[in-house]
């Protein structure tokens, strides 16, 4: 009988939970669907537990599963450490960076620090993760990415997570220039609920702070006929109709220069999202991974003072 833990099985779990499907992950690994569900199947039988919840938009870890990738890949973060100071103490430099990021900040924030980290080292090359918390936060649980730049998680879901914040951003009902409601200075949640809506999924924490906004107007939230964790398919949708949405303003800060999105002055919202870095509690963070942070920390100020 195989090693429960041999390496192989569980990087094909890891890949099949970093893809969220069987057939995605099987393609990234040069494998046939059926023997990475079988080669899966072999180690939830041999451990005796459950590793994926399986759903009709693909998959995703259970509780056990990430415990599990998150200590071997706390193992091989140590290993590739350890390479790395090795290496340093011969005269080489560490040359890559592996990160995630989310909507907003990939609008403004890590663009400005990663002009500042290239000034520092030009060399290096970063391997940027682009989605939302829930697919952020279990990447750096696991070691996938160093460090995630996205919005703060209200309460403590992985308590081995370290979060600092960098800034604060506030959340708008955005349409495009030129909208029915543009002009209006006063708006109910009824003259917003009478137009469609393309939105984040319902767990994003903007989409919460939208439904108590309809909530404490006494209506229903409202059902949008879009879902997506896409920020340009969300956008695009908006400069070409009547749609709205409700999203971090950082996201539209350049639509917003160029009078292509603008905010409805008429909503009166006091939801506002802390920004920052999330990384794993005493990890000794590779040197690229120390630096970008001290130069998301120096754009983070050059936002606020603007």
């Amino acid at each position: 009988m195989d090693n429960p833990l041999d390496l192989r099985r569980i990087r094909h779990l890891r890949a099949a939970i970093t893809e969220g499907s069987m057939s995605s992950a099987a393609k990234r690994l040069g494998l046939s669907q059926p023997a990475l569900s079988a080669s899966i199947k072999s180690l939830e039988m041999d451990l005796g537990v459950s590793l994926l919840e399986r759903h009709r938009f693909g998959v995703t870890a259970t509780e056990q599963a990430d415990e599990l990738v998150a200590h071997v890949q706390r193992i091989e973060n140590e290993l590739d450490a350890a390479w790395q100071r090795l290496t340093l103490h011969k005269g080489r430099e560490s040359t890559s960076l592996c990160i995630g990021c989310g909507p907003s900040e990939a609008t403004r924030l890590l663009p400005a620090a990663l002009s500042l980290l290239r000034a520092a080292r030009p060399q290096l090359r970063i391997l940027v993760e682009y989605g939302l918390n829930e697919t952020l936060m279990p990447m750096v649980r696991r070691g996938d990415i160093t460090l995630a730049l996205s919005s703060i998680p209200q309460s403590v879901t992985y308590p081995e997570l370290h979060h600092e914040t960098l800034h604060l951003d506030h959340a708008v009902v955005v349409a495009r220039v030129g909208h029915p409601l543009e002009a209006r200075r006063n708006l109910s949640a009824n003259d917003l609920a009478a137009y469609p809506w393309v939105l984040a999924r319902r767990w994003e924490l903007e989409r919460k702070a939208l439904d108590e906004l309809f909530g404490r107007a006494g209506i229903h939230p409202v059902d949008p006929m879009i879902e997506t964790t896409s920020a340009i398919l969300m956008k695009t949708v908006l400069m070409h109709s009547d749609f709205l949405t409700f999203v971090p303003r950082d996201m539209i800060y350049w639509e917003e220069r160029a009078d292509l999105l603008r905010p409805l002055k008429g909503v009166q919202s006091s939801w506002e999202r802390h920004v920052g870095i999330t990384t794993r509690h005493g990890e000794d963070l590779p040197e690229p991974g120390r630096l970008l942070i001290v130069s998301l920390r120096k754009a983070a100020r050059g936002l606020i003072r603007r």
